[in-house]
């Protein structure tokens, strides 16, 4: 597993067809202990590390993220690059933390996430939905990403954020270059270099950063003068929460209310959309499936939605590194050693799915690991996510029950998100 397009740890193994990387990933599962991924670290700051530890089983998934004490998130969760230091000051958020310092800032939006709080939501996201899928039957074809499933979402965590519909063209825009990091649309890195390569050279790098802290310092000026107004005049949103939050004693710093305002607005949107934007390839693809969930919608998107999720599994991997000497799935695992847990391949093990590459939205959801694993870091946004995604589809397929996907989707060149850029649809 170590030429250029069969390994996950070059990039152009992620630009493959999802049944050939499937594949890959099957054959991963069956190796004894965690495959060993040759890499490269292009960065200065790896620390000589030249590969990591492939996580590809279910149950070694499950394990490693309830042991965040050997397994950290820190320093970096989110990249298989060490990212340089003066980038971290826009990325640093909470789920690059861990122990007492993540559960301290968790602590401060965790409530925002409740389910009184969700439903406190419903009516609104119900009502963007609503006008959403106006547009959708008033134009008749078009752009699927842009046009309806990035618009709610986006929408909705900027409404909670207590930005208004002005921001979200920037909000979205900046949050596609943060997590297209390593797609050529957004880097400027030549695509067959990066296919070439796999990975950006030191040069590179530089210039990818230099676009990340672009995108981050803008995100982190619109927080800013934002927090500054909510300082003078709170309101009932996640801005006054943040910079009013008193947690054991003390205010979050700027930096720590910008890196969570730039957390929330990619987490809270980009994921979301990838799930919407799935569901309609998916029921596309597989007409026996999309018939079946038509007969009874409202009883059969909840499931449909996890089956989506488990399929596309939106969110790819994320990185863990080993803070000692340890051990797992059989395998030695030395302290300062880069763990990739592979949601991709959990969600596709055969000894936790029956025939599980099959689109199928009658199982049981079963444990699927789309939004992360059991631990300290599951996601806080799942409820939300499948709150949009749910009232969405449900809104689209009542009233819009013929749309499809009409030909290839644009995907997102990455390693960590499952995301398709377009995608044209028809009814």
């Amino acid at each position: 597993m170590t030429t250029a397009d069969t390994s996950p740890g070059h990039l152009a193994f992620w630009a493959r067809p999802d049944d050939e990387r499937a594949a890959v990933f099957a054959a991963l599962r069956r190796h004894d202990g965690l495959p060993w991924i040759p890499f490269r670290d292009p960065t200065p700051f790896s620390g000589g590390v030249d590969g990591f530890h492939a996580v590809v089983r279910h149950a070694d998934v499950v394990t490693a993220s309830r042991n965040a004490g050997l397994f950290a998130n820190a320093p970096n969760a989110a990249s298989l690059f060490d990212i340089p230091p003066w980038l971290t000051r826009y990325l640093d958020s909470m789920i690059q933390k861990d122990g007492p310092e993540h559960a301290r800032l968790r602590k401060v939006v965790v409530r925002a996430f409740s389910p009184r709080m969700l439903a406190r939501l419903e009516d609104d996201i119900r009502a963007r939905a609503s006008r959403i899928v106006d547009d959708v039957l008033a134009q008749r074809s078009g752009e699927f990403v842009s046009g309806v499933a990035q618009r709610l979402p986006v929408a909705v965590i900027c409404a909670m954020l207590g930005l208004d519909d002005s921001h979200h063209d920037l909000v979205a825009r900046h949050g596609n270059t943060l997590v297209g990091s390593a797609d050529p649309e957004y880097t400027g890195v030549r695509r067959s270099y990066l296919m070439h390569h796999g990975a950006p050279g030191v040069r590179h790098v530089v210039s990818v950063s230099a676009r990340l802290a672009f995108a981050g310092e803008a995100l982190h000026r619109l927080v800013r003068r934002t927090g500054r107004d909510r300082l003078r005049e709170p309101r009932d949103d996640l801005v006054s929460t943040l910079v009013h939050a008193d947690v054991d004693g003390e205010r979050l710093t700027p930096r720590e209310v910008a890196t969570l305002f730039i957390l929330l607005v990619l987490a809270g949107s980009e994921t979301t959309r990838a799930t919407i934007t799935h569901a309609l390839r998916l029921l596309t693809a597989h007409p026996e499936q999309r018939e079946h969930l038509l007969a009874d919608v409202e009883g059969r998107i909840g499931a449909t939605v996890e089956e989506v999720v488990r399929h596309a599994s939106p969110v790819l991997q994320f990185r863990r590194t080993a803070t000692a000497d340890g051990e797992l799935g059989g395998t030695e695992v030395r302290a300062g050693d880069k763990l990739l847990l592979f949601y991709t391949s959990a969600n596709r093990d055969e000894a936790v799915f029956d025939d599980p590459d099959r689109f199928d939205i009658s199982r049981s959801p079963g444990p699927h690991l789309g939004f992360g694993a059991p631990g300290p870091h599951y996601c806080l946004g799942a409820n939300l996510a499948r709150t949009e995604s749910t009232i969405l589809l449900t809104e689209l397929l009542t009233r819009a029950p013929t749309i499809r996907a009409v030909g290839e989707p644009d995907r997102l060149l990455s390693n960590f998100v499952n995301g398709i850029k377009r995608q044209n649809y028809t009814l």
